[in-house]
């Protein structure tokens, strides 16, 4: 199927919901990339599943993204569908110390919204810029605390339209992934389990938690967070750095000066000079330590 006439027959199946090459720039925290062949923002669950039975049988790569604060799309773009989850899927719901967040809601107004509710235990999400989907998907983390420890189970669509229920022991959760990351199924909603706790205790590690990122970490560029993972017993920023990697520019990608296991963002960045920027940063760090470090962030698209 060709291109306008897969966006023709969406955009009558989805009104106002698809749009034909958008740059997705637009829709990465880095602020990079060429664009999408075809993106949907759908607006609710059928909605979605009508896209995705659309898709089902035909030939089409088909792509799900939340805020892209953890993604690289590439410059030359990418060839299919990319459906973003977004705020028609940003409901939550408060049951005592239960928390059920749509895959859209974001990470820091899920924190607020336990925060105020007297739930503990997301306190280390304050000022992660993630998506609640995204975040389950990675595992992601702060402060020593992470996505696994709150799970109870999720609700996936597979690509026929189907809706199922996995538990927390299902999903395979790992340091920065879990077995939903590289498959077919699309998160929809989360359920997590806290714990009561006063609600002026919560505000005040809030505060401290992002007072602390405030101070190490380069908020004022744009970037997706942490570019490695850290290897067993290190820290990536440290290895970095004793590499002599901080600082270090191509065009308007720069590895940071205030935490070294950030690429920022300084303007016109393009997905090329990251990408030579950390195919940098792996060499010197092996020279250095032979180390090998492992991105955190995940790639898209084509050059």
């Amino acid at each position: 199927m060709t291109l306008p006439a897969g966006f023709k027959e969406l955009n009558a199946l989805l009104p106002g919901q698809v749009k034909a090459n958008e740059p997705m720039a637009r829709h990465t925290t880095w602020r990079i990339g060429g664009p999408a062949d075809i993106f949907v923002e759908p607006a609710g669950v059928k909605e979605l599943a009508r896209l995705v039975t659309w898709v089902y049988g035909r030939d089409l790569p088909l792509y799900f993204i939340g805020n892209g604060s953890n993604l690289l799309v590439k410059d030359g773009g990418i060839r299919g569908i990319v459906v973003k989850i977004g705020r028609a899927f940003g409901q939550v719901q408060v049951r005592e110390t239960t928390l059920i967040a749509g895959a859209g809601t974001m990470l820091g107004l899920l924190a607020s919204v336990a925060q105020k509710s007297g739930v503990g235990g997301l306190e280390f999400a304050t000022g992660i810029p993630g998506t609640v989907g995204g975040a389950v998907v990675m595992n992601a983390g702060a402060n020593g605390s992470s996505m696994a420890d709150l799970v109870q189970e999720v609700m996936v669509m597979d690509l026929s339209g189907e809706l199922e229920r996995r538990n927390a022991g299902e999903l395979g959760f790992g340091y920065r992934t879990s077995n939903l990351l590289g498959s077919s199924l699309v998160v929809l909603e989360v359920t997590c389990r806290g714990v009561a706790r006063d609600p002026d205790r919560i505000r005040a590690d809030m505060e401290q938690y992002l007072a602390r990122r405030r101070a190490s970490q380069p908020l004022s560029y744009p970037s997706a967070g942490s570019v490695f993972k850290n290897p067993p017993g290190k820290t990536a920023g440290w290895l970095i750095e004793q590499a002599g990697c901080k600082g270090m520019r191509q065009g308007d990608a720069q590895v940071s000066l205030v935490h070294a296991n950030f690429i920022v963002n300084l303007g016109r960045a393009t997905a090329r000079d990251v990408q030579i920027l950390i195919h940098r940063v792996q060499q010197l760090v092996y020279e250095r330590f032979g180390i090998t470090l492992t991105l955190e962030v995940q790639v898209l698209g084509e050059d």
